[in-house]
């Protein structure tokens, strides 16, 4: 890893927000004082996806009394992913952070990042230690959705690392040329490589209200993230129908044996009811596992964008800001 002891990078953080205007005033004041003792040339994007309550009139405000706040509303609410997605395209800075608009991430983690990444890391991602702000079946619905989407893949995404993190502007790039409609943003992060380092930390509560994102939120998100990063399903579907047939041959070589050895003949009505009824279950079942595969390459393949920009206030580092450079006194 190339070292970046002596750069003093620009930096821009992307914050997606949905019905957060309580808690973005504190958040966004904080922020900026934690980024602008780490660096004098900084932005804070705060992507609105389609919130409802008085974001926008907040957002409004702070971005008249910081020029560093960049106000971007999408045309509606088109997801946490895309949300991310928009904040990470407008970015201008040589690394960005990302963080939740709830302040669970905290800030002061920041300069831990900065410091990994100045030893050479390309990204910085943050672990969560514990999950006690979650019920026990979504604590262990997501150890096996980790499970089930490393398995047998090539890629293998972190346990326990959310958004949270920081990254080299190499790496935004890269994330850039990632066009696909169906995102599953922990997934890209990985799938695009580079040296990465993991912090641990531990969530701070909720600055104000309730999760927007609950259970069925989590399980839409893991189904997205199964099929777009794993085949895995397809393949037990594939080993299911194999063992089946090696069970239809063995019982088929048994009633005949049972006929010819000992002259019985096995009645069959209740194992023909049986065995519709099973096979019809796994049949339903196989083409609704093909046709989440199947309907998610008819939403790519009609190009739609990921996003919308209805407004945008606020200029950040702007479209001029000059890259990362060496201090003059170690050149």
């Amino acid at each position: 890893m190339s070292k970046r002891e002596h750069l003093s990078p620009s930096i821009s953080c992307v914050i997606p927000a949905f019905n957060e205007a309580r808690s973005l005033t504190d958040l966004v004041a904080h922020i900026l004082t934690t980024l602008t003792h780490l660096s004098h040339r900084v932005e804070l994007i705060v992507v609105d996806d389609g919130s409802r309550d008085d974001t926008a009139t907040v957002m409004q405000t702070l971005c008249n009394q910081h020029p560093e706040v960049i106000y971007l509303k999408l045309s509606r609410n088109f997801g946490k992913e895309p949300a991310l997605t928009a904040g990470i395209e407008l970015a201008q800075g040589d690394v960005v952070v990302l963080m939740d608009g709830d302040g669970q991430h905290p800030v002061s983690l920041v300069p831990d990042m900065l410091a990994k990444w100045r030893e050479g890391s390309d990204v910085v991602y943050a672990v969560r230690r514990t999950r006690n702000d979650q019920s026990g079946l979504q604590i262990q619905l997501t150890g096996w959705f980790y499970k089930l989407v490393n398995l047998g893949n090539r890629v293998k995404i972190p346990a326990n690392a959310g958004d949270f993190r920081l990254m080299d502007r190499q790496v935004v790039e890269a994330l850039k040329r990632l066009t696909e409609r169906n995102r599953f943003m922990k997934g890209l992060y990985a799938w695009v490589g580079f040296n990465s380092t993991a912090i641990d930390y531990e969530p701070l509560p909720r600055s104000d209200g309730r999760s927007n994102f609950g259970l069925r939120g989590s399980l839409s998100l893991a189904i997205t993230g199964i099929l777009a990063f794993s085949i895995a399903p397809l393949r037990a579907l594939t080993l299911t129908g194999f063992m089946l047939s090696l069970l239809a041959l063995g019982y088929g070589a048994w009633v005949v044996g049972e006929y010819f050895i000992t002259g019985i003949a096995v009645p069959g009505y209740a194992t023909i009811v049986v065995g519709m009824m099973f096979f019809s279950g796994i049949q339903l079942l196989s083409i609704g596992i093909l046709s989440e595969y199947v309907g998610r390459i008819y939403e790519e393949v009609k190009q739609r964008p990921n996003y919308l920009v209805s407004q945008r206030i606020g200029a950040g580092l702007g479209a001029t800001e000059p890259p990362a450079t060496l201090d003059p006194k170690d050149v």
